[in-house]
């Protein structure tokens, strides 16, 4: 017989995972705004000369 407590692997708790990480993002702009409710999501407009170009969402808080 396998013995279960062996294959389960342990259990992450909140003291395992950091709060806060450190980014280091290097770009053209940087815009900080804060994220609308749009229905069941969340919504930031950006300038539309941005339209078509990559970003990335960092949440800060």
């Amino acid at each position: 017989m396998i013995d279960e407590k062996k294959d389960k692997k342990p259990q992450k708790t909140t003291e395992d995972v950091p709060r806060k990480v450190k980014f280091e993002i290097y770009g053209e702009e940087m815009i900080e705004k804060k994220v609308k409710s749009s229905g069941n999501s969340g919504r930031v407009y950006l300038p539309p000369n941005w339209v078509g170009h990559n970003v990335k969402i960092i949440r800060i808080d």
